[in-house]
């Protein structure tokens, strides 16, 4: 399977501007993970392992991914456990034993927003404590498509979460809070994450890997009809003045591009053409102090090793200018995410 230490050492290449610092806003931990294109543990050794392959990470973030939920305890509180497991690794790399990378310098942890008022406020505040002072905001799945071909978010959300009147009475608690919150969903969904952002101003709300672009099920074969329907969708959402846009995790199996199926890894070239539109159109919408690469680890082995995961966006800025690099490899994450 394409996720092998074997079938990702088939292409190896040779790191692109080491010296540019960078944040990694966007990566996961995990024990005993099911996935079968991922490393079923994904802990302090294997990130260290990828933030010290080749590229300038200075800091990371922590997305919430189910991982470490407590097995005792009431069933909203049971997300707490995730925060605290981060935490200790966080802790644990802010020693300097594990090298200058701070790892998981913020976490990104979950709440069950549509429980409601009262529920809300309890976890968050229960999150803000248990991250120690690296708890940053909160992420809910709401992918969901009506065709039994795409998979649904974990939590099985309904078509429609971020409309739900329960789900927008948890929500208000975060800006209160100045926390963040991470909109993962499919691009049809994309209007509604934009009703979101526009019901709550005073929220910062970060575009996960582009707003999902599917190209399996009932959108397979139809990559510039999928990229025309996200892209008017998109443009509608960066007229939101507090939507920052996340640009990786575009590898996925729901991205319909196949990586996996390859003899060997595709080159960090390879990876860029095939979506550099997506890059570059959303650059434009949003401007660079409004966009931030990610990851996305390590789901997003699927297409190659973090080297050339980073080489491939490196590819894409050749030109940029030293300012402009600076906002979309560290600044604005390190902002968005007060690192």
């Amino acid at each position: 399977m394409a996720h092998t230490d074997a079938w990702l050492a088939l292409h190896i290449e040779e790191t692109l501007e080491p010296d540019l610092k960078i944040c990694d806003p966007h990566h996961h931990l995990w024990h005993m993970h099911p996935g079968r294109f991922v490393e079923p543990d994904y802990l302090l050794p294997e990130i260290v392992r990828d933030v010290t392959s080749g590229h300038n990470i200075v800091s990371t973030v922590f997305i919430e991914c189910g991982s470490m939920y407590r097995a005792d305890g009431p069933e909203h509180m049971k997300c707490i456990g995730e925060t605290e497991f981060v935490n200790g690794i966080a802790a644990m790399s802010a020693t300097g034993k594990y090298g200058d990378c701070r790892i998981s310098a913020g976490i990104i942890g979950t709440a069950p927003l549509q429980e409601g008022d009262k529920i809300a406020g309890e976890v968050l505040d229960a999150q803000l404590l248990a991250g120690n002072g690296r708890f940053r905001g909160i992420r809910c799945g709401a992918t969901h498509d009506a065709s039994p071909d795409v998979p649904n978010a974990r939590t099985n959300p309904p078509p429609n979460l971020y409309g739900d009147a329960g789900f927008r009475a948890g929500f208000k608690h975060l800006a209160s809070r100045n926390l963040t919150f991470e909109g993962w969903c499919y691009h049809p969904q994309i209007p509604y994450l934009t009703d979101l952002a526009k019901a709550f101003p005073d929220t910062t709300i970060i575009l996960d890997h582009f707003g999902g672009p599917l190209g399996i099920g009932p959108y397979a074969g139809k990559e510039d009809e999928v990229f025309e329907a996200w892209r008017k969708s998109v443009t509608a959402l960066a007229e939101c003045p507090n939507v920052i846009a996340k640009l990786g995790g575009l590898v996925m199996e729901v991205n319909g591009l196949h990586w996996e199926d390859l003899p060997k890894p595709p080159t960090s070239q390879e990876l860029m053409e095939r979506t550099r539109r997506y890059f570059e159109t959303t650059i434009g919408l949003f401007g660079v102090d409004r966009c931030m690469f990610e990851s996305n680890f390590p789901v997003d082995m699927i297409a190659g090793t973090y080297n050339t995961c980073w080489n491939a966006f490196k590819r894409l800025t050749a030109d940029y200018s030293d300012a402009e690099k600076a906002a979309l490899y560290h600044d604005t994450a390190t902002r968005v995410y007060r690192i």
